[in-house]
């Protein structure tokens, strides 16, 4: 009670934070004046002038009001765009690190290039980054116009480019990309062999687009770059033909946990059918020597009961492609981990790709939290307030409007069974159409709004072909008669190309769109429809400027009249079919109706069968409905029956959050480690020569040699004598008549350290020499790194397994993360060790062999990584077979005969002397 009273004396603290801003948006109010009368070369000054006094230490948050008046102005002369005062308050929570969040329609993309350009001032770059690749375009086009007319360079990273094009692009003031891109580019460039082959230069500042859906909802699965295993298809296509053989009581189903796992007797009535296949060679399901089995068949029994066709995934052009469960969309390259995604294909009857090991990987939350400054904006962010400050240190500050929200927010609808619920959707549907009303239609996935759509269909309406130039026609033809339209669009995953252009025009007079999630689509809807969206797709091809402008003339009028009837008929209605899981995703879909105080209206229809009733307690709604004599197509609608869903999607939210914590939890023991060794592969890079180290690390090994087989203060004939001298052999590559040093008088274990550290010494002296130190310092180098690596992927894999089977200690009554942080120390301490060991008995034995080209310059070495989006190029790390040589095209015929001939040899390219085996593997190989 006194909270409420303090709150309405003083406000919240939202709205105190608010009315901190005012005097920075009077101060940039009163410059535009000013500004405005300058030349646009004059105003381009201001960019060098701005920069010159950050060089000289001026504090940005000096330069704020006059850097955020330049940008307004700027926006004026290329978009035609004028920031409103709520648009600098959110580029001032952008600039303070905050999360802005601000509604659908309020300009967020706008909003950005205020604190971006202010940030790029000190030349360190500023990262945008936005959730799909034609966002990230679309925005460094659209929005570069404003940078590049105050001077500033803009890059963007996007799938597909080389690493030339990304390290341009990271080099310029602002850089525009998604998520997914930046995050295996940080991972690809800890996998480099030398600064010069890195892209990324830094992480100075990040403004995150759809903060939500980035820093949330991807969050709950690390990035992972990772390369393929050996080929397995057979086993699992044996397998899934096993699991449709289960009954229904040989397994216990968790929709909620989204678990599943094999009851007794299932195990036996599987162990039973893999003998029966051949596939259980001896003893039991359970052995230990079976435990990759066991593996398969979770994972096919998995695909089989909690992944369905056209929810989580879809199969195109004979792939398995998985759908955003958030935002709808295709994720094209992503792949289940951990043979998952292979089970699905061999359940899908579609070519199965081999298995992948991981060889890199991190989390968002620990990407995102390397940026100096981070901040965010979305139209949904409230709800996750505590998330974002407990993982993220960002602080959400809801932004007012523009003008008054003026959309009306409907009891949800609540039927007994599906059918009922659609019934009632169609009937909404066509009452809505025939009073002009354009309507989006939301839906959970491409399942459901096919459902509908045929429900749709089956009312005499049709579903318009996008792959026709004049798809479009009859509903503007509907628009302009004023008759009820009888098309419908359909915008899911598999309509990804056309989805801007179907969600620009959703908003004509009558226009109906089933749409699959719509987070981060990019695109307003527009009542009356988008006209410079339909302007360059109507008039693409009209060369005539005469007519091209009379048609654009014709167009906008036409918009705007199409504008005057959709007002008319209450706005933009959006019908929700099912609620979803988080609150978040239903308020996105609310916020596409009522932008810049148009009218709106929404509401969602409900069924005891959707996923979210049926599995949060729909058993007992069901019964109190059927006691209230709810009659079929009847429909319950109670303010409390909202109260208690919102429960239940608080439930789900607070469950996912936990996940995501629990995963943040692991990943952060994992991320010291890589912290630890980024950055000593970062110093080992940026040294000349790694030869001290070198020396570090053998003169350990003996250290650890003696301290092994020589216990303190043991007389001689206590020493395991053997032991060190097969261990000299292994890791030294030398033989030392250790058994007579033992038997000399008076020896001891100082001496024989002595002993050995100056044999191995000169043997490394006298191979240096051998192989030249020039050589030998970049062999040096290369072998270090490469070791590095290789453990260090060894390492993840053992972690990962780890921490799958760390959870059992609970039963022990030892909590499984400082088991796992205890366990993964020790490991990292054993890395450590193997390094040394490792390291040391490949250089105490590597010989150099390589051919010259006829220049005679020395052969070069180059590094294969794969593409981490695609999970299909194996990364190959460069080895030493190798230094500059001449271009391919100077090089003569080769003679496989004539090694000389060969010139530069990929170490993964066939032996040019026809043995049919790899370079590196032939005469490539190390000695």
């Amino acid at each position: 009670m006194f909270g409420a009273l303090a709150k309405k004396i003083f406000g919240s603290a939202n709205d105190r934070r608010l009315k901190t801003y005012k005097p920075k948006v009077a101060a940039i109010n009163a410059l535009e004046a000013e500004v405005a009368a300058l030349s646009d070369e004059a105003l381009r000054a201001r960019t060098e002038e701005f920069k010159r006094q950050v060089a000289e230490g001026v504090p940005l948050d000096d330069l704020l009001v006059p850097a955020f008046a330049t940008v307004r102005e700027a926006a004026k002369r290329t978009l035609g765009q004028r920031h409103f005062d709520v648009q600098l308050i959110g580029g001032m929570v952008l600039h303070e690190s905050g999360i802005a969040e601000m509604r659908t329609g309020e300009g967020k993309t706008l909003v950005a290039t205020l604190p971006t350009y202010l940030n790029a001032l000190t030349g360190k770059g500023v990262h945008v980054v936005t959730v799909n690749d034609y966002l990230a375009r679309r925005d460094a086009e659209w929005m570069g116009q404003i940078y590049r007319f105050l001077g500033m360079s803009v890059g963007v990273i996007v799938h597909g480019l080389d690493d030339e094009e990304r390290r341009a692009a990271y080099a310029c003031d602002i850089t525009y990309g998604t998520n997914n891109e930046f995050g295996f580019d940080y991972l690809r460039d800890n996998m480099k062999y030398e600064f010069a082959q890195m892209v990324q230069r830094g992480h100075h500042m990040a403004i995150v687009d759809e903060v939500d859906s980035i820093l949330i909802d991807e969050a709950r699965t690390p990035l992972i770059i990772s390369g393929p295993l050996d080929d397995r298809s057979d086993l699992y296509n044996a397998i899934d033909t096993l699991i449709p053989k289960l009954a229904r009581d040989d397994y216990d189903l968790d929709e909620k946990q989204r678990a599943v796992s094999l009851t007794e007797k299932g195990n036996e009535r599987i162990e039973e059918l893999l003998e029966q296949a051949g596939l259980l060679k001896e003893g039991s399901l359970y052995d230990a020597a079976n435990a990759t089995l066991v593996h398969h068949v979770n994972q096919a029994l998995r695909a089989h009961t909690l992944f369905q066709r056209d929810k989580d995934y879809i199969v195109r052009n004979g792939e398995v492609v998985i759908i955003d469960e958030f935002t709808g969309r295709m994720m094209p390259g992503r792949r289940y981990s951990e043979g998952l995604h292979q089970a699905l294909e061999a359940k899908e009857h579609v070519q199965v790709q081999p298995e992948n090991q991981t060889l890199a990987s991190i989390t968002f939350q620990n990407y995102f939290r390397l940026y100096e400054k981070l901040a965010g904006m979305t139209g949904t962010a409230a709800t996750e307030a505590d998330e974002f400050a407990d993982i993220y240190n960002l602080t959400v500050v809801e932004i007012p409007t523009n003008l008054p929200v003026q959309r009306l927010d409907e009891d949800d609808e609540v039927y007994r069974t599906a059918t009922e619920k659609y019934k009632a959707i169609v009937r909404e549907i066509e009452e809505a159409a025939a009073r002009g009303q354009p309507i989006l239609v939301g839906t959970t996935s491409i399942e459901k709004s096919e459902v509908l759509a045929d429900f749709l269909v089956q009312h005499g309406m049709k579903q318009i072909d996008f792959s026709k130039p004049d798809a479009l026609e009859p509903l503007y033809e509907a628009a302009r008669s004023g008759k009820p339209s009888k098309h419908f669009a359909v915008l899911n995953a598999r309509f990804h190309e056309q989805e801007a252009f179907i969600v620009a025009q959703a908003g004509v007079p009558g226009a109906v769109t089933i749409a699959t999630n719509m987070a981060g689509r990019g695109t307003d809807i527009q009542l009356g429809g988008n006209a410079d969206m339909r302007i360059r797709h109507e008039l693409a091809n009209l060369e005539g400027e005469e007519e091209r402008a009379a048609r654009e003339a014709t167009i906008r009028a036409e918009i705007g009249e199409f504008k005057s009837r959709a007002l008319a008929a209450g706005g933009l209605y959006v019908l929700g079919t099912e609620r979803h899981e988080s609150r978040r995703i239903d308020n996105q879909l609310r916020g596409r109706s009522g932008r810049q105080g148009d009218p709106g209206r929404s509401k969602f229809y409900l069924s005891l069968q959707d996923d979210l009733m049926r599995i949060f307690g729909s058993d007992r709604m069901d019964g109190m409905l059927q006691r209230l004599g709810l009659k079929e197509d009847e429909a319950i609608v109670h303010p409390w029956i909202n109260k208690a869903i919102e429960k239940a999607q608080g439930k789900v939210e607070a469950r996912n959050y936990d996940i995501r914590k629990n995963i943040l939890k692991y990943d952060n023991v994992m991320n010291d480690q890589r912290k630890v060794v980024f950055e000593q592969r970062k110093d080992f890079m940026g040294q000349e020569s790694v030869r001290e180290t070198i020396d570090d690390m053998r003169h350990g090994v003996v250290e650890d040699l003696v301290a092994a087989n020589i216990p303190a203060g043991a007389y001689p004939e206590q020493w395991d004598v053997d032991g060190l001298k097969k261990g000299i052999a292994n890791l030294l590559a030398l033989d030392l008549p250790v058994e007579d040093w033992a038997k000399e008088e008076g020896i001891a274990d100082d001496e024989i350290r002595e002993r050995l550290q100056r044999a191995a010494d000169e043997a490394y002296a006298a191979r240096v020499e051998k192989n030249t130190p020039e050589i030998m310092t970049y062999v040096e180098k290369q072998v270090l790194l490469q070791t590095l690596d290789h453990l260090w992927r060894e390492h993840l894999v053992t972690l990962d397994h780890l921490r799958q089977v760390i959870g059992w200690r609970g039963y022990a009554q030892r909590d499984p993360l400082n088991e796992y942080k205890a366990e993964a120390f020790q490991l990292f301490d054993g890395l450590i060790g193997h390094l040394r060991e490792n390291v040391t008995a490949q250089l105490m034995r590597i010989e150099v062999m390589f051919q010259a080209p006829p220049e005679a310059q020395l052969p070069a070495m180059h590094a294969h990584h794969l593409d981490p989006l695609t999970g299909e190029d194996e990364m190959a790390l460069a080895a030493l077979s190798a230094m500059p040589t001449p271009a391919a095209a100077l090089q003569p015929a080769r003679d496989p005969n004539d090694p000389s001939t060969w010139g530069r040899v990929g170490r993964n390219d066939p032996c040019p002397c026809g043995s049919g085996k790899k370079y590196k593997h032939c005469h490539g190989a190390l000695a």
